[in-house]
């Protein structure tokens, strides 16, 4: 399980700061943060360039805007994309700023996310 720590601190402490509820797990070959006991999104290191990816989960209504977004990419891990699902680089979520901005949609869709069904 590889991924950048200190993104994910950065992570954690803007989750604090926006009092939001969350767990970790280690899962999709990096971390993923579970709100509301659903993936909202998780981050780790790409295994070609060995760089830190945000992967964020915003849904379908707001896939095809984020795509149009410097640093942002179809989120596909076998060949195939996940719809609803993207990339973000490095340096997409360098600033403060722009790390909050691809949180917080992903906090904005998690309500209206399908739990994955427990075994």
């Amino acid at each position: 399980m590889a991924y950048d720590e200190f993104l994910a601190d950065r992570v954690r402490q803007l989750l604090k700061e926006k009092f939001v509820s969350f767990s970790e797990k280690k899962m999709m070959g990096g971390l993923c943060f579970m709100v509301g006991d659903k993936m909202c999104f998780g981050m780790h290191l790409d295994k070609k360039t060995n760089a830190s990816l945000l992967m964020a989960r915003v849904g379908l209504d707001a896939y095809e805007k984020a795509l149009t977004k410097k640093y942002c990419s179809e989120m596909n891990f076998t060949g195939r994309s996940m719809k609803g699902y993207v990339f973000i680089t490095e340096n997409g979520i360098d600033l403060d700023d722009d790390l909050n901005y691809w949180i917080q949609l992903c906090l904005d869709f998690n309500p209206f996310a399908k739990s994955s069904k427990k075994k």
